[in-house]
């Protein structure tokens, strides 16, 4: 079984060699970055370009903004979603591999228990014995 946290890392190079672990939230956060500003550039272009009097660039302003925040929204919605869901999927794979270990460790407990039992029945008879 892959380790999730292998999976879900991806690897971003700086300007040296260091690599440093990017997680899918990072990426929610550049993607909601990034249509904030793509959206104020859009905007800020149809100020400049509108062949239209102020009042209905205004209204038009109003309106892509309210369209931009809906979106903006939606993707932080589906972003926080996404980020909930791996972050579920990790600690289950944590429980999971912790419960194995708790097991492998009794197992182990009761092999070292049987060793030092044996070893003192074994002491037992020798001092018996002598």
């Amino acid at each position: 079984m892959k380790n999730n946290n292998e999976e879900q890392e991806v690897e971003h190079k700086d300007s040296g060699n260091n690599t440093k672990p990017v997680s899918p939230a990072s990426y929610a956060r550049a993607g909601v970055a990034g249509l904030l500003l793509g959206g104020l550039a859009g905007a800020g272009a149809a100020l400049l370009l509108a062949p239209q009097s102020g009042k209905e660039t205004r209204v038009q302003i109003q309106q892509k903004t309210i369209e931009l925040r809906d979106r903006a929204a939606e993707t932080a919605d589906q972003a926080i979603s996404q980020v909930k869901s791996t972050t579920h999927q990790i600690t289950t794979d944590v429980r999971e591999k912790a419960g194995e270990l708790q097991q492998h460790g009794q197992e182990l407990l009761v092999k070292q228990l049987e060793h030092v039992s044996a070893a003192a029945e074994a002491g037992k008879a020798a001092i018996k014995g002598s």
